[in-house]
């Protein structure tokens, strides 16, 4: 079942001088089992639209619709819980869900929150903490304690005890290092292919887009302006550059190539088959 909004809209601050209407009348839907990408300038209303997926923000008009959920704006939600149990949201800044003394007792608070054990809680801890990457001498350790990739992923280690349906990941990889980001980028496709999980990535990185998402959704000044499969939408570079994305590398050489009389096909999205084109044309050409 798709993720839905239907003239969705959002208005921080109503019936005051700081009204704003962050989102205006969305109609959205987005493939269940999938890695979209969520895209767009800073204050376009990217954030504020995915965090109305586990009722963190509610509706000022229109309505969401996630699983077997529809939140009117309204209607007052009721079984939060259960819906904050199955749509697991991971902030940019993972210290803001950070709070316990230990690594153990931050990732464990939500299985017990939801009826698990002590002793059960624990056990899915240690395995959500081996499960993204980290050693078990880290449970002890207090999380405020941590590098910034580590408390990102003792963050996401304690939103995947619950076991969500629903994984919605707020720049996740902001400020990691190129290793941890491809480290955490290859996590979330483990999730997603392995583990069927929907996979929701609010980014601004267009190279972990191109290689790591299935589908696009473009936000801009609180509207959608785009929705299109991964490899449609990178070979629009008008739409691009309108939107001032700055596209991959991959995208910018061939464009400069063919700037420079090349003649190559704008379905070449990846560098090995970009080289073995020009390769190919620089033969023809001798």
């Amino acid at each position: 079942m798709p993720i839905t909004f239907e003239k969705l809209s959002h208005e921080y601050h109503p019936d005051t001088p700081f009204a704003y209407l962050a989102l205006d009348g969305i109609d959205l839907s987005i493939a269940e089992g999938k890695m979209t990408a969520i895209i767009g300038s800073t204050g376009s209303g990217k954030s504020t639209l995915v965090q109305h997926l586990n009722a963190l923000l509610l509706p000022s008009g229109g309505s969401v619709t996630v699983l077997d959920r529809t939140i009117t704006a309204g209607d007052k939600p009721k079984q939060l819980k259960e819906l904050r149990k199955r749509v697991g949201l991971v902030f940019q800044f993972p210290e803001y869900q950070l709070f316990e003394e230990t690594v153990a007792q931050d990732i464990a608070f939500g299985p017990k929150n939801f009826g698990m054990s002590e002793e059960e809680a624990l056990a899915k801890a240690r395995e959500m903490l081996a499960f993204v990457g980290l050693e078990e001498s880290h449970l002890e350790r207090s999380p405020f304690e941590l590098s910034g990739g580590q408390k990102r992923r003792v963050a996401i280690a304690g939103i995947l005890a619950m076991d969500p349906d629903v994984l919605v990941l707020d720049e996740p990889a902001a400020g990691l290092d190129p290793q941890g980001a491809k480290e955490m980028m290859s996590l979330f496709v483990k999730l997603n292919r392995e583990y069927h999980k929907t996979v929701l990535i609010v980014t601004h990185d267009m190279e972990h887009v191109l290689r790591y998402c299935d589908d696009v959704v473009v936000v801009d000044h609180g509207h959608i302006v785009q929705t299109a499969d991964t490899a449609t939408f990178f070979r629009d570079t008008e739409l691009l550059h309108q939107l001032r994305i700055n596209p991959p590398a991959v995208i910018r050489l061939r464009e400069a190539l063919c700037a420079n009389g090349f003649v190559l096909s704008d379905q070449l999205l990846e560098m090995e088959e970009l080289a073995a084109a020009v390769a190919q044309a620089v033969k023809h050409h001798e």
